[in-house]
């Protein structure tokens, strides 16, 4: 076998072991919401066995699973566009205007994604509390919002530091004000990283559980709160839990799969030149 097709051959192999692995999962939280209850915790476990509705059947009859993914749909919207709104003018300012600080400021703004949520859980809490935000779309909008503008600034900013200083150069000998700078010739030019950026945005926004649970309870919970109500006192039930989450992440994983190259191509946006 010729060297070259050797290593193709590895690497194709690999990259599937690899999306298996990943997959997994997902493909047995598929199969567990298909068992019955006693199915689902069998030893060892069942892969043959006799599908049934009963998981989704329950699921559907106690909870309004509409009005949890409505509320999913609008507050990752929600965020991403807030998100994308206030990182432009921000990304556009740091990247073609750098000071001395804008490298320590980007590296401070990364660094607030590794502190623990639950170290300022009381007093966002507290604030929420006392400003009627608890249990509101637009609370959930501004704290998703603020949890992913870090990661939404540096990935622009990493976009549009690849577009040519020389064009946008060129729109201000012509006469263009930084307004008309930024919505005709950067965002046009960097129309794939924004869009991969919001892309991300939007999975961040509809993964995220910790802050849906302590802020949500009835009337602004997303899917992940629809998922929690499945655990019980007594346990948890599996094969309900297992359903419960194959609806809610299937809106996500449609959306993913539509959005690959898209998001791929925004990505890789400046890599090969």
């Amino acid at each position: 076998m010729h060297p070259k097709t050797r290593e193709k051959l590895i690497a194709t192999v690999v990259g599937w072991l690899a999306a298996g692995v990943i997959f997994f999962p997902i493909f047995w939280m598929i199969l567990t919401s298909f068992k019955t209850e006693v199915e689902a915790i069998a030893t060892p476990p069942k892969l043959f066995f006799t599908p049934t509705l009963e998981n989704y059947v329950t699921v559907r009859e106690r909870a309004d699973y509409v009005h949890f993914a409505l509320n999913s749909v609008l507050i990752s919207v929600g965020a991403t566009l807030l998100a994308t709104l206030i990182a432009i003018p921000a990304s556009y300012a740091m990247a073609f205007f750098p000071g001395k600080r804008t490298k320590d400021l980007l590296l401070w703004m990364l660094s607030t994604k590794m502190m623990p949520a639950v170290g300022v859980l009381i007093p966002i809490y507290l604030l929420f509390r006392d400003s009627g935000a608890i249990d509101t779309r637009w609370g959930l909008i501004l704290v998703y919002t603020l949890m992913n503008l870090p990661i939404v600034v540096w990935m622009l900013y990493t976009f549009f530091k690849e577009v040519p200083k020389d064009i946008l150069e060129a729109g201000r000998m012509d006469g263009a004000k930084p307004k008309q700078e930024v919505w005709m010739l950067l965002m046009p030019l960097s129309l794939p990283g924004i869009a991969s950026t919001a892309l991300l945005s939007i999975i961040l926004c509809w993964n995220e559980a910790f802050w849906s649970l302590n802020l949500t309870t009835s009337q602004a919970a997303p899917l992940t709160t629809f998922i929690a109500s499945f655990s019980a006192p007594e346990g948890l039930f599996w094969a309900k839990l297992s359903a419960a989450s194959t609806i809610a992440i299937a809106p996500i994983l449609v959306f993913g799969w539509m959005s690959q190259r898209q998001l791929v191509r925004g990505l890789t946006f400046g890599a090969v030149k």
